[in-house]
């Protein structure tokens, strides 16, 4: 299905340069039967679900490292952004994204089951990639689990590439894959 943002194929989210917590910067639906959602930047208040969340769908199996607190400290960090999508007053999915000159890295994302194949964590990467290409960005990079086939393909279909496997990774317990897409010349025209 092609997804209709407001009756555009462009992506239409908004962004400020100083944007309050909370804020909503981004609204999409998939069609016209379906639910409405956004995209807005989480809020200390979502700091323990969006710690659940990567517990339960992304740390499974290697222990719990982006705990309450960690996500709190990112969600201060003013190279970071952290974003939440909701559709029918549920926290759908959430993303952190942190920012450097050259790269943005992806920390985490993840999308409620619920809530998966339904354009969630595709849009919450699309608002992430237009973020990082106005602030000059010239690529982004994350990693994903060797092991989760779904994760990858997913990433691939969104115009990832496969960098580098990255043995032991994850505690020393999981090989990684690192992702990559290069979005052209960033600031220093390096790519």
């Amino acid at each position: 299905m092609k997804r209709q943002l407001y009756g555009h194929t462009a992506w239409r989210g908004k962004a400020s340069a100083a944007p309050e917590a909370g804020a909503v910067v981004a609204e999409w639906a998939m069609s016209s039967d379906s639910p409405a959602a956004s995209i807005r930047f989480a809020t200390r208040a979502d700091a323990l679900g969006i710690a659940e969340m990567s517990r339960d769908y992304i740390e499974h199996g290697l222990g719990w490292s982006w705990t309450r607190e960690r996500i709190l400290r990112n969600l201060r960090h003013r190279d970071t952004n952290a974003i939440v999508a909701v559709r029918d007053a549920d926290r759908a999915g959430f993303a952190i994204m942190k920012y450097g000159e050259e790269e943005a890295h992806l920390l985490l994302l993840a999308v409620k089951p619920s809530h998966r194949r339904s354009g969630v964590g595709s849009a919450m990467v699309e608002w992430l990639e237009r973020s990082a290409r106005v602030a000059g960005v010239g690529r982004i990079t994350l990693e994903a689990r060797a092991s989760n086939d779904a994760a990858r393909a997913f990433y691939f279909r969104l115009g990832y590439a496969q960098a580098q496997l990255l043995p032991g990774y994850y505690g020393g317990r999981e090989t990684s894959v690192r992702m990559v897409k290069a979005f052209g010349l960033s600031r220093t025209g390096a790519l």
